[in-house]
């Protein structure tokens, strides 16, 4: 009996130890899952005529517009309709937002206006899916773009960075340091690849010898991906403004 209950204690250390194991794996899923969470968009309208779709704090909206149902083919259950157009709307007020917002902007609408016609990439109600799947993709890379600038322009000091200006779809960095005796300013150019790739950059030196070769030097170790430009400011304090090179 006394080997019975061990052998029952040991097996429920066991269930204990497998299920604490699953609660783990779960808990490191369930923080992969929003890590990635692509879905940028919010339904604000869905009838027989059409769809609304709201982006990035209401400011873009994607109005899908419905025509005939399809003959012999569903969707989600219900007779699948074919799509007559996808029409985008921007409700951003450029002159109030700020330009880290417009930039954003900016980005998302010339990947909307590089894809051309959508109605062809989307004629019927099975492929809507994917077009919003692409269109949020788009929309979440942009928007933590728009929070890393808003960092740097709060926290740039850190960093000796004396300004971010943002014209256009260019992003200059002014650096000063007098420990390394140098000021420069670095320019970005972003697209709504942001951040797949290494953004195309220029050095203008204004003191010091920190030209286009040193920043390509600490760039190139600066891999392309989540917080890339963060990750491109830190390299660039780190490598080049701590003291005399």
């Amino acid at each position: 009996l006394c080997r019975e209950l061990s052998q029952m204690d040991a097996e429920d250390e066991l269930g204990l130890a497998e299920m604490e194991k699953l609660k783990n794996t779960e808990r490191a899923c369930l923080e992969i899952l929003k890590k990635y969470d692509f879905t940028e968009w919010e339904l604000m309208e869905w009838s027989e005529q059409q769809a609304v779709f709201n982006f990035l704090y209401d400011s873009v909206t994607l109005t899908v517009v419905f025509g005939p149902p399809i003959d012999d083919e569903i969707f989600a259950a219900h007779p699948s309709r074919s799509i007559m157009s996808l029409d985008f709307e921007s409700f951003l007020d450029e002159e109030q937002a700020p330009p880290s917002s417009c930039l954003v902007q900016k980005l998302i609408f010339q990947f909307i206006e590089s894809q051309g016609c959508w109605q062809k990439k989307c004629p019927k109600l099975c492929y809507l899916p994917q077009a919003l799947f692409d269109i949020s993709l788009v929309v979440n890379r942009c928007r933590i773009l728009g929070d890393e600038l808003e960092f740097l322009q709060r926290w740039g000091a850190k960093f000796q960075l004396l300004e971010t200006d943002i014209k256009d779809t260019e992003v200059k960095l002014l650096f000063s340091s007098s420990v390394a005796f140098a000021k420069f300013e670095l320019t970005l150019a972003v697209s709504h690849d942001y951040p797949c790739a290494v953004l195309p950059f220029r050095v203008q030196t204004h003191i010091g010898d920190i030209g286009e070769k040193e920043i390509a030097a600490v760039l190139s170790r600066v891999p392309a991906g989540h917080h890339y430009l963060q990750r491109a400011v830190t390299s660039i304090h780190q490598n080049l403004l701590q003291g005399p090179r």
